[in-house]
C-alpha cells in the first residue's frame, strides 16, 4: 500500500507543478502585453510632446494651420501602422 500511497503523492506534485507553471506563464503572458501596451502609449504621448515643442518653438506660422498639418500628418501614419497590423 504505501508503494501506491507514494506513487500518487509523486503523481500529484509533477499535476500541481503543471499548474503552477500555466499560472506562472499566464502571469507573464499579461506582464508583457501590459509592458506593451505602456510602451505604445509612452511613445504615443512622446510624439504628441515633439508636436507641441515644434509648435512652441516655431514663430511665424499660423499655429491652426499647423496643427491641424500635424493631425493630419499622425492620422496618415497611424493608418499605415493599423494596415501592417492587419496584415
Amino acid at each position: 500500500m504505501l508503494p501506491f500511497a507514494f506513487v500518487l503523492g509523486i503523481i500529484w506534485i509533477k499535476q500541481r507543478n503543471r499548474l503552477e507553471s500555466r499560472k506562472m506563464d499566464s502571469a507573464s503572458q499579461a506582464a508583457a502585453e501590459k509592458a506593451a501596451l505602456y510602451a505604445n502609449q509612452s511613445a504615443e504621448l512622446e510624439a504628441r510632446v515633439r508636436v507641441l515643442e515644434r509648435i512652441v518653438t516655431d514663430r511665424g506660422y499660423n499655429v491652426a494651420t499647423q496643427i491641424e498639418a500635424l493631425r493630419d500628418q499622425q492620422r496618415i501614419e497611424n493608418d499605415r501602422g493599423n494596415a501592417r497590423l492587419r496584415d
